[in-house]
């Protein structure tokens, strides 16, 4: 029997829920369960100190770093081992990319996406400059907004050392082949490297399954603190040298983890894989089986919403939702004709409704489709705390928004 998600139970776990607003801003970041604050909190109110020591306090901290490392690897299917953790998935992926750029030399080549956020674009671009590589792209269709996997037949080739993309795009929800896409990677001997950051809370994710060598989220997306992290193979970590302290530790995945860790941030983010995994209240086994559940049932509970929102938005003559993937997350982007994107936010928020609004850090994106220069668009998504009830009213909203008429002059 097929684990089912009851949306009322959920949105008893967020206090937050009590603001009265609508939040379809989920892909710029979920809201807090209790459970997390309550972690956060609990850490913070406990003796904890660095780690290294002889001391319970010290002994506490070595504990909340591998509790999140190990939730890290649930969530994303890898071992605890491999799991390097940061501020923020900008943050840890510039780290690991300053350590991979060691490994090129002039005339390699990488290759990036347009679909991506720009945490997984501009790290890249910036170290190839600086090291004589070829950057090469791949390209959206402006129709779909598809990354077609067949593009990288003619993209990859021997002197290719990293393939970076997106297992969910947080800008118009795409979400590409990712396992096509790293077979032909690892056919001609490339890394991958995928932010599956916008992905985690709303699919199961598999780093073998994907063929990712690195896997990189961010805790806030799926109702975590603000902590970055990377799964990754710890033998593969193990060739890599970043800059670091010299007193620091030389193990992986400690080399990596430069400064004092946020000890009471890591408390909320073995929480939140928690929370994930309990989302479906009847399923059971070890937390990696229960996160399979939950997430199938909250794919299939945002999927029925989002079928209803995309279509009654795509059906409004005055609403332009950009691209048309096949295989989506329950997110959008969408302009109204005769009006910038924040003036629709604006008057959303009026009426309660909480969205984004600009390029959504996928400048490359947006610039693709034409609609930088005009304000870039209006962006919102579904969370698994969303009800049939507040979609109703964005469409509603979004339906009658018009143009404001412009002040007469006096």
């Amino acid at each position: 029997m097929e684990a089912r998600l009851d949306v009322a139970r959920v949105r008893g776990l967020f206090p937050a829920l009590a603001d009265g607003y609508v939040h379809v801003d989920g892909p710029g970041g979920a809201l807090l369960p209790e459970d997390v604050a309550r972690a956060v909190g609990h850490a913070l109110r406990m003796p904890v100190a660095e780690r290294g020591g002889v001391f319970a306090a010290s002994a506490r901290a070595e504990g909340l770093v591998t509790g999140a490392r190990t939730a890290v690897a649930d969530l994303a299917g890898g071992v605890p081992g491999g799991v390097v953790l940061g501020a923020s998935m900008t943050a840890v992926t510039y780290t690991l990319a300053r350590a991979i750029a060691k490994t090129w030399r002039a005339g390699d080549e990488i290759v990036v996406s347009r679909l991506d956020h720009d945490a997984n674009i501009r790290p890249w671009v910036q170290l190839a400059e600086e090291r004589g590589v070829v950057v090469r792209w791949a390209e959206v269709d402006i129709e779909t907004g598809e990354l077609p996997a067949w593009q990288y037949d003619d993209l990859v080739n021997r002197r290719t050392r990293l393939v970076a993309l997106t297992a969910a795009s947080s800008a118009i929800g795409t979400c590409p082949e990712v396992a096509e896409i790293s077979h032909r990677a690892h056919a001609v001997g490339a890394m991958v490297y995928v932010d599956a950051s916008h992905a985690a809370p709303h699919m199961y994710l598999d780093r073998t399954a994907l063929g990712a060598d690195f896997v990189a989220l961010s805790a806030s997306k799926w109702g975590g603190p603000h902590v970055g992290a990377v799964a990754a193979d710890p033998q593969l970590l193990a060739h890599l040298h970043p800059d670091k302290l010299l007193p620091m530790s030389d193990k992986v995945p400690d080399r990596f983890e430069a400064g004092a860790a946020p000890y009471e941030l890591y408390a909320g983010v073995s929480a939140a894989v928690d929370h994930l995994a309990a989302l479906a209240g009847e399923a059971t086994g070890s937390r990696r089986d229960r996160l399979r559940a939950s997430l199938a049932a909250v794919a299939r509970y945002e999927g029925e919403l989002f079928g209803w929102l995309d279509d009654a938005l795509r059906a409004m003559r005055h609403v332009h939702v950009l691209g048309h993937p096949a295989r989506t997350t329950p997110t959008l982007a969408f302009r109204v004709e005769g009006m910038r994107p924040r003036q629709v936010a604006a008057e959303l928020n009026r009426q309660g409704i909480c969205v984004w609004d600009g390029d959504a850090y996928a400048r490359e994106l947006f610039d693709a489709l034409g609609v930088t220069e005009s304000g870039g668009a209006v962006r919102l998504g579904l969370m698994h705390y969303n009800t049939p009830d507040e979609v109703g009213q964005v469409i509603d909203a979004v339906a009658a928004l018009r143009p404001r008429p412009a002040p007469r002059p006096r």
